[in-house]
């Protein structure tokens, strides 16, 4: 999140909103990232989602390791620089996404939100995430936060990248519960099938 920041293209959809809020507040937004993913746990009760490690890790980490990445990288100013930095940015979050939820310590609040909204409507996992990516963005653009061709790229690609990597990296079957698959969810109290 802190890369695309730096390539300057158009915040990804949670910045976007993180960074109208933090322009509202005054508060840096790393902070605003680890607020907002704490109150995004709200919406999990309705969803029956379960917090973990992995959760809490995600809500504190998240905002810190990104006001430490803008401490750290400078500002880019080449378009030639800008453009790769924006690429890697959205790949490394799709790929992020696969690797920490498929270690089943639990989901982020963001991850969660969209795992569970995929698990309670049957809706397959890439539309799920690109319909909260699409509605968090227009929320974040009318509170002025940064709206560019990066943010479009990455509210299209994030869905399916994320898609990819939790197949990719899925831990073979230890007898948890699917966390994401492109088919529909089966019914209530059915098993479930890992998507291949």
């Amino acid at each position: 999140m802190g890369l695309q920041l730096r390539a300057g293209l158009g915040l990804e959809p949670w910045s976007v909103l993180n960074q109208g809020i933090s322009r509202h507040t005054g508060l840096t937004i790393g902070t605003v990232t680890i607020v907002s993913g704490a109150l995004i746990l709200l919406l999990w009760i309705p969803l029956r989602q379960r917090p973990g490690l992995g959760t809490v890790s995600n809500v504190v980490i998240l905002g810190l390791v990104m006001d430490a990445t803008l401490t750290v990288v400078p500002e880019v100013s080449s378009l030639g620089a800008r453009v790769p930095l924006l690429a890697g940015a959205i790949l490394l979050n799709g790929l992020a996404t696969g690797l920490y939820i498929s270690a089943r310590f639990g989901p982020g609040p963001r991850d969660g939100l969209m795992t569970g909204l995929h698990r309670r409507t049957g809706r397959p996992l890439r539309l799920v995430r690109t319909c909260i990516e699409v509605t968090v963005l227009a929320v974040g653009f009318l509170l002025g936060g940064s709206v560019g061709v990066g943010t479009v790229i990455y509210a299209l690609a994030i869905g399916p990248l994320a898609q990819f990597s939790l197949r990719f990296f899925e831990i073979g079957d230890r007898g948890g519960r699917v966390v994401a698959s492109s088919a529909a969810a089966p019914a209530h109290g059915a098993p479930a099938a890992v998507d291949r």
